[in-house]
């Protein structure tokens, strides 16, 4: 018999107000959408377990900050701990953009893995599904490179186009680099095993 492995991983879900934030979570977790959610006020958590292998399953502890939250000194202690992040913008927003950038370094500047590395971000633009497109994709090139995030995705959660890819890629990127040991591995039947 197998040995189960439960692999625990916290998301962070950033980005200005009305990117679409709280509807990609619904979305991906629940397969929900609905055109009118209230904005998020300071936090919100969402659980999405993920069968990976045979043998391991995958918790993924997902927070989604609110939009203003960027300006308050609160984000360091939602931060902490934090093993990736989905860093949103509005397709139709250059405004957005612009706040991704700065919400990527504000993650950079308070909070760092173990390994003193920074967090794993990825770069979404949502609401690929709509014609303007004022947001010029070589832009998204060079800002994703200068920033380093590790790549950048479209989407569109109302018509559920890629809305799965994002959290995918990182899924996998935070597998294949637990291999560093940075990472909590729990073992089912052995309670109190970390590694």
């Amino acid at each position: 018999m197998l040995n189960q492995y439960t692999r625990n991983f916290k998301v962070l879900v950033v980005g200005d107000i009305l990117t679409g934030k709280q509807s990609f979570v619904k979305r991906y977790v629940n397969n929900i959408w609905h055109p009118l959610y209230k904005p998020t006020i300071g936090v919100d958590f969402a659980l999405k377990t993920i069968q990976w292998a045979q043998n391991t399953t995958i918790r993924l502890q997902i927070w989604l900050i609110a939009g203003q939250e960027r300006f308050s000194s609160m984000t360091r202690v939602y931060y902490k701990g934090a093993d990736a992040c989905v860093v949103l913008f509005d397709l139709e927003r250059q405004t957005t953009l612009d706040g991704a950038i700065k919400w990527k370094k504000d993650l950079d500047s308070k909070y760092k893995l173990h390994s003193r590395k920074p967090v794993p971000c990825i770069l979404v633009g949502n609401k690929s599904d709509l014609p303007d497109r004022p947001v010029d994709k070589e832009i998204i090139d060079k800002l994703c490179k200068e920033h380093s995030f590790l790549c950048w995705t479209e989407m569109s959660v109302k018509e559920d186009i890629n809305v799965k890819k994002p959290m995918e890629y990182l899924v996998k990127h935070l597998m294949e680099d637990g291999k560093e040991g940075n990472k909590k591995l729990f073992i089912l039947g052995n309670p109190g095993v970390f590694s």
